[in-house]
């Protein structure tokens, strides 16, 4: 009988695991992952050239989870992250943020802090936003950098390991075990097969890669939830002497728009200055493009996601199903690769020809991605919003939507299945509590890892 089961070694689990540690060091703590320890997670692809379909990949499984081997940004303020502080108050979500950010600070992390102390510059990159009809959101931000954040991961798991937390990897939750509207533990398969681990309290922090699985077992187990929004675009990358100014003052310019004919929400998210795109599968094959930048390699481009958010009403309820569909009708044209095409054709109804992308300012930093034609996958009303919403960036950001301006695809973010919880993550079967962006309530490091650190405080307090 352990006291918690964590499913899932993402930075919700961890934070989770790191509390309740703290106040209660006798705690017995079990970790399910389904990937590899942090110190044995390498792409291939670095060796390669190209992605070798790693089964579980690597770059989105294991422990410290996807974010951490993507660009490994913290947003210290709670405007951005998703919807926790609906749910706990913004006050409570912005203190914890700074708790949160002190211990990342003790496990190594930078101290420099991104997008302080240009109150003049910002005022202007605002104006020519609020011009252009946007709104910037200016967040602090702390860049860890993607190998930097896999050595303060390593140092936290080295930690949670030194206190006696049980870690099993390649491990995977098949189920769990709900009864009579109580759940009493789950059901494992790991290298030595099936098993069933007892726990007076289960946690499910799954990530956006388990979001399918958990939306699955809400379904299966009458765990109460509802669709979400679900976020479809794409990855761009440009010069860096194009969004230098930005890139300086803010170092990630999230901007928000309300393009026509839709009024969709189309944002900016996970800006890299001088990064790399990167490419991560998902279950089933599914590759999904996504992007990181180190501390010390840099790269002449910059690149960042737009996202279009989509609303769906009954009697759809599969959002997750729906994005998954557009990404296998992405890689269907990519033949299995990531699909890559330059604005200017698609302003032009063409395909782009690989030709075509040497002869370009912009090199892609991708280079097994496909030159294609991404609009023949992505939804009309996808691609109308996010071509109103370049060009409405493009009058704040001269140049951020010229001809040579790349466009990958698919780009999504798994976490619209949100589940029912009250401010003290309970759901609707007692002793489970579902965290971090596969719960729909948070998107990304920081928030995820405050959710973490609250349940795990609560539960110090309880156990």
């Amino acid at each position: 009988m352990y006291d918690v089961v964590i499913v899932g070694a993402g930075p919700s689990g961890i934070f989770c695991a790191l509390k309740l540690l703290e106040a209660r060091p006798q705690s017995h703590i079990v970790m399910l992952e389904k990937g590899l320890p942090i110190e044995r997670r390498h792409c291939p692809k670095i060796r390669a050239g190209r992605c070798l379909g790693c089964d579980p990949c690597n770059i989105t499984t294991g422990f410290s989870g996807a974010g951490a081997f993507s660009d490994g940004k913290l947003s210290l303020s709670y405007e951005v992250g998703g919807d926790l502080p609906q749910l706990i108050g913004t006050e409570h979500a912005q203190e914890t943020i700074n708790t949160v950010d002190k211990l990342y600070l003790q496990f190594g992390a930078d101290e420099h802090v991104e997008g302080r102390g240009h109150e003049d510059q910002v005022r202007q990159i605002r104006l020519r936003a609020i011009k252009a009809g946007l709104k910037l959101v200016d967040c602090p931000i702390r860049h860890l950098g993607t190998e930097k954040a896999q050595e303060l991961y390593l140092a936290i798991e080295h930690h949670l390991v030194d206190a006696g937390v049980e870690m099993r990897f390649r491990t995977q939750c098949q189920d769990l075990v709900i009864e009579d509207g109580v759940c009493r533990g789950v059901v494992a398969v790991g290298p030595d097969g099936p098993e069933q681990l007892d726990a007076r309290t289960v946690i499910v922090a799954t990530g956006r890669r388990g979001a399918s699985w958990l939306e699955d077992a809400c379904t299966r187990h009458h765990i109460e939830h509802e669709p979400g929004p679900v976020d479809i675009g794409v990855r761009i990358e440009m010069r860096n002497e194009v969004i230098e100014d930005v890139n300086q003052v803010l170092y990630e310019g999230k901007l928000i728009g309300y393009c026509g004919p839709f009024k969709n929400k189309v944002r900016t998210f996970c800006q890299n200055p001088g990064g790399f795109v990167s490419q991560e599968n998902y279950d089933g094959g599914l590759a999904v493009v996504n992007g990181h930048s180190y501390k010390e390699l840099k790269s002449d481009n910059t690149n960042l996601a737009i996202l279009c958010t989509h609303h769906f009403r009954t009697p759809f309820n599969q959002p997750i199903a729906y994005a998954q569909n557009i990404g296998r009708l992405c890689n269907m044209l990519g033949d299995g690769h990531i699909l890559v095409q330059r604005f200017g054709d698609v302003l032009d109804g063409k395909r782009t020809w690989p030709e075509e992308l040497s002869h370009s300012n912009v090199r892609p930093t991708l280079p097994d991605a496909v030159a294609g034609d991404i609009t023949s996958a992505l939804p009309y009303r996808t691609m109308t919003s996010i071509i109103g919403f370049m060009q409405a960036v493009d009058k704040a950001i001269p140049g951020f939507a010229s001809e040579e301006t790349l466009l990958y695809a698919p780009e999504l973010k798994f976490y619209s299945n949100r589940i029912t919880m009250d401010k003290d993550f309970n759901t609707s079967v007692e002793h489970l509590h579902c965290l971090g962006d596969s719960s729909g309530w948070t998107h990304g490091l920081m928030m995820a890892s405050v959710m973490g650190y609250l349940m795990g405080e609560r539960l110090g307090a309880e156990l």
